[in-house]
């Protein structure tokens, strides 16, 4: 599997990205500027079947780990710092603790290591609604994704997935069969009998219902070196909708 990747800056310590479900690494870009500007080597990776990587079965995490170390063994890293939003962070939990050893430090953004009921029906529902044959523009896509989705943000979050082919009509950048069938493993819990015993942050958004306070003391059983920062004023989407806040607590971790 050859993941497609952004690199960002060219010195300082490697961290790699993971986005989460229906995003891409462009979700990443604004804020990782600044991260590589503080001294960091960023790649910001596609996971499979989301936008430039390629879109093949299964979708699980063993599998994105999978990916993951394949990745950091074709690029040659050695040690990195490893962030993941949702189901980018299930990924890196997957990863840790299947590759000990093999990275330096860990940043899980919004999600926890416990299984999530099925959520994001609705918005699959309305993906699958969309008939790209009558789309022209992203207004015909929202309007027909409208009545599933109320929320603009996120309405324009998925859209951004959404791309001209070379004859002109439109296209998923994001598996959507894939990710309608395979929807219900992206709850999976992470499980592990050998703590994860490296520096770990959480980070939540104080809006967010992912990570919980009782969910506190089983993330601590698996990454007994974690630490939670709760960013105010924030939602699952923490990075997009709190970046200064996010930023600071990020970069005083990884300098610490």
């Amino acid at each position: 599997m050859h993941l497609n990747f952004k690199k960002v800056g060219e010195n300082g310590p490697a961290l790699i990205i993971l986005h989460g479900v229906f995003g891409l690494l462009d979700n990443w870009l604004s804020i990782s500027k600044t991260i590589a500007d503080a001294g960091y080597t960023l790649y910001l990776v596609d996971q499979r079947n989301h936008g430039r990587s390629p879109h093949e079965e299964p979708m699980d995490y063993p599998t994105f780990a999978a990916d993951l170390a394949e990745f950091i063994t074709q690029q040659n890293l050695e040690t990195p710092v490893l962030i993941g939003h949702s189901m980018g962070g299930k990924t890196v939990m997957e990863y840790a603790v299947n590759h000990p050893g093999t990275y330096d430090k860990l940043v899980i953004v919004d999600i926890g290591p416990k299984q999530y009921p099925i959520h994001h029906r609705k918005i699959l529902q309305g993906l699958n609604t969309i008939d790209l044959a009558t789309v022209h523009n992203r207004q015909d896509a929202d309007d027909q994704l409208s009545p599933f989705e109320p929320s603009l943000a996120v309405r324009q979050f998925l859209l951004k997935n959404l791309y001209r082919e070379e004859d002109g009509s439109f296209g998923w950048r994001f598996n959507l069969p894939v990710l309608t069938s395979d929807m219900p493993k992206i709850g999976a819990a992470i499980e592990t009998d050998t703590p994860v015993q490296v520096p770990t942050l959480f980070i939540r958004g104080e809006k967010s219902n992912y990570i919980l306070d009782e969910d506190w003391e089983d993330i601590l059983k698996i990454f007994p070196a974690a630490r939670l920062e709760t960013i105010r004023d924030a939602g699952h989407w923490v990075q997009a909708e709190q970046p200064k806040a996010f930023l600071k607590v990020l970069l005083e971790f990884l300098e610490e």
